[in-house]
């Protein structure tokens, strides 16, 4: 689309206008950066975003994320400015209000156009270097004729400065993700003021130190920002280019401060930003002539959507390009085979290992997953099935080295699951959560498929010590919404939890995994995908039933031990393995009455906090576990230290029960 200067100031004055008028009636928000960049994002979306607002989901377009989420008016006034069935204008006029699909920070699950949650900085552009790596994937996979698109991300300040901007430009570059763009709102102000006032570093610098190409322009010169963008699309590296821009431009009296960050800009203000922008227009009302013009900018896209909807029809591998686009698993997939050849052979192995060995089957059967660890593949166990390294050099490989940058991985991971095609897993020590925590947070916010392989899940990794030994973790990541925690026992659990996490599309999982070698304590043929409850009865009294013992991962096999040393004194117990305790809470009243039943003593047994058990034990259960930070010795000592073993269970069971 080509236009004359006039035309394409108005263009972006609407986005001005629009960006003002919502902000100021919502009373909440962020004016200034949609004000400062409007100039940017209609360059890009009049000559260079390939997208289609009639088909938002089109597999090949190109993705756009706004990792400055805080400047959401942004986003909302161009997807209605081009013709997208949302956001309208009444749900713009209710910017920030219940109901509306134009939240505060844009939400993936609100409105189509909107590629990811962002808002929390910097985790939108190390999204965007996982959507990158997933085209580059499929593009290796199924041929440029149906997968060739790029990832543009509209970036400030906030988001270069985060530490997680260092993790993921340094693996986009590493990898050489030449078809990826960040747009740098480069305008020198932060919500407190002055960028002076907290920084000095070289941010270009530190870009092509890390292998990027970076370009400059000016952010408010058409030509200019063509220029820098068409220097980008040219080269083969990932690319920055620093657009300087006038926060707020526009407001006569505020633009360029900090005044314009985070606040509406007031009555006075906006009637005098009108008259600067020669905008004549009522709020909310956009001119004839300029919506026509903002909807012709999508006849290209419409135009390489048809292009590329002849091509596809006649691909060789359509059906299976659309089933993994769909985030469908194979017709018959199943562990059930391999499930049944444990129950005949057992192994006592540690459920790393038993994730390891459910991988070598899943990876051979699903060509879509994609692995990898932060720099911990040997203990991890996450390199199974025969699965390549993903390289500049080959991007069909689906085994990623992430390196030293958990928190990167996560949120990389969650941008290839946001891309589709592609069931991305990775692995790192369960006490690193907390590296990753605000990016399995947006997992579970934006419902994405990706599966945590979280190792070393307690003091049964022994020497390490205190820094390595989650106490709290297992118990703070269940309180999180819309996420499975699963802690399997045995390698026949840990194959059933792989399967169920795969088969969950609108929700992410964490696999908490042991070092220590664990008995196999499931070998019934006919007991089949008992962990999908979440929990189920391992072990029925022998006795009459005075106890329930509910544990979790290595310990279940200790409480099995307490149940029998109990039977021997004639105290009926059953053992229950809580797998995982979203997935049971899911259950209806009655299975769970029927598993922790009123009449029971019920005592929990976990390698973790205690906090939080009272849920399934009540106010007059034991809740057996370690509310104190660990110790480096071999796991066998850690556990008699702590009293995790059944001679130290027993007699608190036996001085509950005699009062």
């Amino acid at each position: 689309m080509s236009l004359d200067t006039a035309r394409m100031v108005q263009m972006a004055n609407a986005i001005r206008a629009l960006s003002m008028d919502a902000v100021q009636a919502a009373n909440s928000g962020h004016p200034g950066m949609p004000m400062g960049m409007a100039d940017v994002a209609t360059v890009l979306w009049s000559d260079y975003l390939k997208h289609d607002p009639a088909a938002p989901k089109w597999a090949d377009r190109d993705r756009f994320v706004l990792s400055a989420g805080h400047g959401s008016m942004l986003i909302y006034s161009l997807l209605h400015l081009s013709g997208y069935a949302q956001p309208t204008i009444e749900d713009i006029r209710n910017f920030r209000q219940l109901g509306s699909p134009c939240a505060g920070h844009p939400e993936n699950f609100l409105l189509d156009g909107v590629e990811s949650t962002t808002g929390p900085l910097g985790q939108g552009l190390a999204m965007a270097v996982g959507m990158a790596m997933a085209e580059r994937h499929l593009n290796a996979e199924f041929g440029q004729d149906i997968v060739d698109h790029r990832t543009w991300v509209v970036a400030g300040d906030g988001c270069l400065m985060e530490g997680i901007n260092h993790e993921a430009i340094g693996l986009a570059g590493h990898l050489k993700l030449g078809r990826m763009i960040v747009l740098w709102d480069d305008n020198n102000i932060t919500i407190d003021g002055s960028t002076d006032l907290s920084t000095s570093e070289d941010i270009k610098a530190r870009y092509e130190a890390t292998g990027w190409h970076v370009a400059s322009c000016d952010g408010h010169d058409f030509d200019d920002i063509r220029r820098a963008i068409d220097e980008a699309v040219a080269d083969e590296r990932p690319s920055l280019v620093a657009c300087r821009t006038v926060i707020g431009k526009g407001s006569p009296n505020k633009q360029g401060t900090s005044a314009t960050h985070g606040a509406p800009l007031g009555e006075d203000e906006i009637a005098a930003a009108r008259k600067v922008l020669g905008w004549d227009a009522k709020p909310f009302e956009i001119p004839d002539q300029v919506l026509a013009d903002w909807r012709g900018t999508a006849e290209r896209g419409a135009k390489a959507h048809a292009d590329w909807e002849t091509r596809f029809a006649g691909h060789a591998q359509k059906r299976e390009f659309e089933r993994r686009m769909a985030g469908e698993l194979p017709k018959g997939f199943s562990l059930d085979n391999y499930i049944q050849s444990l129950m005949k052979e057992p192994v006592k192995v540690a459920t790393r290992k038993a994730s390891e060995m459910a991988l070598a089957q899943i990876n051979a059967k699903l060509p879509e997953t994609i692995g990898g660890s932060a720099d911990l593949t040997g203990s991890n166990n996450t390199k199974a099935g025969g699965i390549g390294p993903f390289t500049a050099d080959d991007y069909s490989g689906r085994y990623v080295y992430w390196g030293i940058r958990e928190f990167g991985m996560a949120a990389a991971m969650n941008g290839m699951a946001l891309h589709g095609g592609v069931i991305p897993y990775g692995g790192t020590f369960l006490v690193f959560t907390d590296y990753c925590r605000a990016a399995i947070r947006l997992s579970a916010l934006q419902q994405q498929r990706v599966i945590y392989v979280m190792t070393h899940d307690s003091i049964g990794l022994g020497e390490d010590g205190p820094t390595h030994q989650p106490i709290e973790h297992v118990q703070s990541l269940r309180m999180m919404p819309n996420l499975l925690v699963m802690r399997p026992a045995d390698a026949v659990e840990t194959a059933e939890c792989w399967e169920i996490a795969l088969r969950q599309t609108d929700r992410p999982t964490v696999l908490a995994l042991s070092r220590q070698n664990l008995p196999q304590v499931r070998n019934a043929p006919d007991e089949t995908g008992m962990s999908s409850k979440g929990a189920y009865r391992l072990k029925k009294a022998g006795a009459k039933r005075q106890v329930v013992l509910v544990a979790s991962g290595s310990e279940v096999h200790i409480a099995l031990e307490a149940a029998a040393a109990l039977e021997k004194q004639g105290v009926g117990a059953d053992v229950v393995s809580m797998v995982c305790t979203a997935l049971f809470d899911e259950q209806d009243a009655g299975y769970r009455a029927d598993l922790l039943p009123a009449d029971a003593l019920k005592v929990s047994v976990e390698a973790g906090t205690t906090f939080g058990w009272e849920r399934y034990v009540g106010s007059d259960g034991l809740t057996i576990g370690i509310d104190r930070f660990g110790a480096s010795a071999p796991a066998e000592d850690l556990y008699r230290k702590f009293g995790l073993a059944a001679d130290a269970i027993v007699p608190q069971i036996m001085n509950k029960l005699n009062g």
